[in-house]
């Protein structure tokens, strides 16, 4: 087929416009004496097969730019494939293809025309399309146009081509929209997976939370949430205090005895789960420490040997450490105000306060104070500012005290004064057991306690509390420094309390020590001391040595020289008996001065 000019016409062929270009004689066609099946022998058939299998679409541009020149004397010069950013060229067999001007196809506006081409008479951009709009170009050049047969096949070629693009185009959007939806298919299923799971975990965390709540509510406090977390996770559960003491047990294989642990590892067993924000593993148990605050207020574990605990145990646990911590809080501040609230009681009552609100206030904190009470004062030296020493009194006094009159012991009233601690009990103490109690947990034997007389309505506290002051104060100035005084038992002393004309013992203390006292001052000696310790130990020259820590004849001149500046005898039953209770008044009320 002879490409030359001929008359422009146009033609449908796979819904393609052919141009019909002008002829090179008026009024006549030339037409290639060659049948149409030489023109091109089963060319475009074969082509199409190869067109339409093929999923490239610039392989496609490439295979049709290959064809033009079969079909007769034209050359395909370029191709294109229209992109979101406008035409991509398609690299063709012919290195012609380099003198198209890619600028110049952006001035078709995705119509068919002519484009510049040197060289060339006749060149002309077919437009590939598809019924999304245009798919791309390719630029055809020739010396001579094509004639209507030319111009019919050329056009069935393009149209071929765009049918072979948009096929390919279907397919892979086809092939997109499966791969698409085969990984919509997958994250729905992987989505309906999770879900499984967290519909799972939600309902085992809202098992959970309904059991510790009911747990809460009943107000069984720490047995109550022992007992839920072993339901719900199958393990032993248990709780401590910071010291390792057991507090509560639900579940089998309980240890009796409970093992004690040393100090040295509950310390260091604390400060190794501390450091983690949710339950560690401590050999065969799960422990988690209750700190709402950050001071631990004890200790919530699993019994777990066999390791079997998974992430719903550990999420119980954890829920569980944290009701036990507010439990815990909650019964701690519930403490220090009854705590606060007692003390303020017993200070009013040692002051002296109303009957009435005394009762009434006493009821509010859970004590009955219409029974028969003791006043207790207790020193012990060192331990002025320790309140653990507050602790260790109240407790001794709770574990000794001896109360035949009375069911059930009753927890003292109890205080500061100074560095003393006094109690307000029900339990009379039975002799030296509080003390010899306190001298074990505190590790000295050194402290004094004094005891008052019964009082049975609480305008007698203030009275009760001197006397407890007197015992004690008789205790610390008497040769046995330390031990328990009862008021009940001092003899003689009791008249020596306050209450007594200090002015009239001063004067019966200087009538009958005044010239001994001037003597210690005028030359630093210890006459009126070494008396008062002769007639504590009943006249006794070995003991009273002894507690003077001096010889028995140092002793004996002392005792000379008292005879011989005082100008009593000491063998005299009145003398022997008004010194004696002078040198009382001296130490006692007047404190070893004048």
């Amino acid at each position: 087929m002879a490409c030359r000019p001929s008359q422009r016409l146009s033609s449908e062929a796979s819904g393609h416009e052919v141009s019909r270009l002008p002829s090179d004689t008026a009024g006549t066609e030339r037409r290639d004496p060659r049948p149409l099946a030489v023109l091109d022998p089963h060319g475009l058939l074969a082509l199409s097969r190869t067109l339409f299998t093929c999923a490239e679409q610039s392989e496609i541009v490439r295979l049709a730019m290959r064809h033009v020149s079969v079909l007769g004397s034209c050359n395909a010069e370029a191709g294109y494939l229209a992109t979101g950013d406008g035409l991509s060229r398609v690299p063709g067999p012919d290195a012609g293809a380099a003198t198209v001007d890619d600028a110049g196809m952006k001035e078709l506006g995705e119509a068919d025309g002519s484009v510049s081409l040197p060289e060339r008479s006749w060149n002309w951009a077919f437009g590939l399309r598809g019924s999304g709009g245009l798919l791309g170009y390719i630029v055809v050049s020739s010396h001579s146009g094509p004639d209507e047969e030319g111009h019919f096949l050329l056009s069935t070629l393009m149209g071929l081509t765009s049918a072979a693009l948009s096929l390919a185009a279907t397919r892979a959007s086809q092939h997109d929209n499966a791969v698409e939806l085969s990984r919509l298919r997958t994250e729905r299923d992987t989505a309906l997976r999770q879900l499984d799971t967290m519909r799972s975990e939600l309902h085992l965390q809202k098992t959970v939370h309904e059991t510790l709540a009911r747990a809460a509510a009943r107000g069984g406090g720490e047995d109550a949430i022992t007992q839920a977390l072993y339901e719900l996770t199958g393990l032993s559960a248990l709780t401590e205090d910071q010291f390792g003491n057991l507090r509560s047990w639900a579940g089998p294989d309980r240890p009796e005895p409970y093992p004690v642990r040393s100090s040295a590892y509950q310390e260091e067993m604390l400060r190794l789960v501390a450091r983690e924000a949710g339950p560690v593993r401590v050999k065969a148990r799960l422990i988690a420490l209750a700190r709402p605050r950050g001071d631990v207020l004890g200790v919530l574990a699993l019994e777990d040997p066999e390791a079997t605990a998974d992430e719903h145990t550990m999420f119980a646990l954890d829920h569980a450490q944290r009701l036990l911590a507010q439990e815990l809080l909650h019964m701690r501040e519930l403490t220090e105000v009854e705590l606060r609230l007692r003390r303020q009681l017993i200070d009013d009552l040692l002051e002296g306060t109303d009957e009435t609100s005394a009762y009434a206030r006493a009821e509010a904190v859970g004590h009955d104070l219409r029974r028969g009470h003791y006043v207790v004062v207790v020193h012990w030296p060192g331990n002025a500012t320790d309140d653990s020493f507050t602790r260790a009194v109240e407790q001794a006094t709770a574990t000794t005290a001896t109360r035949p009159t009375a069911p059930t012991a009753t927890r003292p009233l109890i205080t500061r004064r100074g560095d003393r601690v006094v109690l307000l009990t029900e339990a009379r103490t039975d002799d030296d057991a509080v003390h010899a109690a306190l001298a074990r947990e505190l590790g000295t034997p050194g402290g004094a306690i004094g005891v008052s007389t019964r009082c049975d309505s609480p305008d007698g506290v203030p009275r009760c509390y001197q006397e407890a002051l007197r015992a004690l104060e008789v205790r610390q100035n008497s040769r046995q420094r330390s031990g328990t005084t009862f008021f009940d038992e001092l003899g003689l002393c009791r008249i020596l309390g306050p209450g007594n004309d200090l002015r009239e013992l001063e004067g019966f203390v200087r009538e009958w020590l005044g010239q001994l006292i001037d003597y210690d001052a005028g030359h630093d000696t210890e006459l009126v001391e070494t008396l008062s310790r002769y007639f504590d130990c009943g006249g006794n020259y070995d003991d009273a040595a002894a507690a003077l820590t001096v010889h028995r004849s140092t002793l004996r001149y002392r005792l000379q020289r008292i005879r011989e500046i005082s100008d009593r005898d000491l063998a005299d039953v009145d003398t022997r008996l008004n010194l004696q209770v002078a040198t009382r008044v001296w130490k006692i009320i007047l404190g070893g001065r004048r």
